[in-house]
């Protein structure tokens, strides 16, 4: 699988252009999915200098990506779609933000395994259930 991932907020804390304290596990959990035989793409809004900071930061720690900003390595990005090709993207944007990458390790091998990454994304939510409340003839029913 070809995993795309950013880097302020996900790997390391925010703290753009600046280079943040760890995000506790990241770099461990990555590392594995590389030992799992996933692809990485550092996938970031950093470029030039501050893209080389990203990855000197993650090599320095064994962590070396498939490829930087773009969806394969050399590809030209004056000729590439902006759209970049991974299955699966690792972001502290996503909808709910950035779960425990405990969380995120499992999602990624239920969905190599056929199971349902939504399923166990969701068993980690901080929502609270929703309240019971008696509806017509006693029956429970949502609000």
């Amino acid at each position: 699988m070809v995993i795309a991932v950013d880097f302020d907020g996900t790997i390391v804390e925010h703290e753009y252009p600046a280079i943040g304290k760890p995000v506790p596990f990241a770099i461990e959990t990555l590392l594995q999915l590389q030992k799992d035989n996933h692809k990485l793409i550092l996938w970031t809004v950093r470029e030039g200098q501050l893209l080389q900071d990203a990855i000197d930061y993650c090599a320095e720690r064994g962590l070396y990506f498939y490829a930087e900003n773009a969806s394969y390595p050399g590809e030209d990005r004056e000729k590439a779609p902006r759209k970049l090709r991974a299955d699966l993207f690792i972001d502290d944007r996503n909808l709910g933000g950035l779960p425990d990458w405990g969380v995120i390790y499992n999602a990624v091998n239920a969905t190599v395994n056929n199971g349902n990454a939504l399923q166990i994304m969701a068993g980690s939510s901080a929502m609270p259930e929703p309240k019971q409340r008696r509806g017509l003839f006693g029956l429970n029913r949502r609000r």
